[in-house]
């Protein structure tokens, strides 16, 4: 296999590899001195915002651990900030959007149509990390998932069971719908954008998707990643990443995805075996293991890859976010393991 790019796609592919390809999570980097330096005398979305700083963070974890793929240094509400509700990232945590959704007036302010004349930076940070990196590894480009961005929306901001917009799906349903489409619009629009600037993979992050009640996961959260998947069209693979969805695997298969990442709550084989073969799995490290010992994590790094021996298709990735307080030995002696395993 000639470059850690195309072992990546490969695997995407469900086609042997010699390896499972490895990268991490989106804002792998943010537990890195040197992105701890960069950040100094900067806010979050400064950061992001800036092409060439977002692309600098993107690069640095790559530099120092060799992964096979490089996420794109973003936040899945910039999509929400282009269409008209700002956030900010809170010093003590969480998140905070400038307005709650409450009403049609407030999702009527919501403008889906001229999403890149805000969120251009993006794209053009793609550009940057495609012009070091050359055709060596991916660029994994993403957004949250439609339901995911709209619970951070109706809610004003964090929350860890979205009561106000589980509500609101069966007090308001049409103006749910309504939302949804405007978030699935800007969406495609931004993805489309990342995909032409020289993102090799699109994730959608689903990180609410578990909230939901299993009969409503479909048409509250799957059918709209289907329809951004089908508006891709197949122009490059799509990583669908759905946590806590475990009775709802199906449902996830039928986005389209030509991968599913798995959350570290469930077993990765027992997910493998219940998809169909040509659809690949990505995960399922549990992050806490980066806070562990080196050889803690690298050993439950070994169980994982030998679970999945002989199942083409298998990407090595953590089951949720890197936590910042993640040590490099532990680390590089995760990488290390899976990229000298055989």
């Amino acid at each position: 296999m000639n470059t850690h790019r195309e072992r990546f796609l490969n695997a995407c592919k469900c086609e042997p590899v010699d390896r499972p390809p490895i990268w991490m999570m989106r804002q792998a980097g943010r537990s890195l001195p040197e992105y701890r330096k960069l950040k100094e005398g900067y806010l979050f979305t400064e950061l992001v915002q800036n092409p060439e700083l977002a692309a600098e963070v993107t690069l640095q974890p790559v530099r120092r651990f060799g992964y096979d793929a490089a996420v794109i240094f973003s936040d899945i509400l910039v999509v929400a900030e282009a269409m008209g509700q700002k956030y900010e990232l809170l010093e003590a945590g969480g998140v905070k959007m400038d307005f709650e959704l409450n009403s049609k007036a407030d999702i009527d302010r919501l403008d889906p149509k001229n999403v890149l004349d805000h969120i251009s930076y993006t794209p053009e940070a793609i550009k940057l990390v495609r012009k070091e990196l050359g055709d060596e590894r991916a660029i994994i480009g993403f957004a949250g998932s439609p339901w995911t961005l709209a619970s951070f929306m109706i809610e004003g901001g964090s929350s860890r069971e979205n009561l106000r917009s589980r509500a609101m799906l069966h007090d308001e349903p049409k103006l749910c719908y309504t939302l949804l489409e405007k978030i699935t619009e800007a969406t495609i629009i931004y993805l489309k954008a990342q995909i032409e600037a020289g993102a090799d993979v699109i994730q959608l992050f689903d990180s609410q998707g578990g909230t939901l009640a299993p009969e409503l996961f479909w048409k509250m959260s799957g059918l709209w990643m289907q329809q951004i998947t089908d508006a891709i069209g197949g122009e490059v693979p799509v990583i669908v990443f759905a946590r806590n969805v475990h009775h709802n695997w199906n449902d996830v298969v039928r986005t389209g995805a030509n991968v599913l990442g798995i959350d570290w709550s469930i077993r990765l084989r027992q997910v493998a075996d219940k998809i169909p073969g040509d659809v690949a799995v990505q995960g399922n490290l549990d992050p806490a293991l980066l806070i562990a010992r080196p050889e803690s994590a690298a050993a439950e790094s070994r169980r994982i890859c030998e679970s999945m021996r002989g199942r083409n298709g298998f990407i090595f990735n953590l089951g949720h976010g890197v936590p910042p307080e993640a040590t490099i030995e532990t680390i590089q002696a995760v990488a290390e393991t899976v990229q000298r395993f055989k």
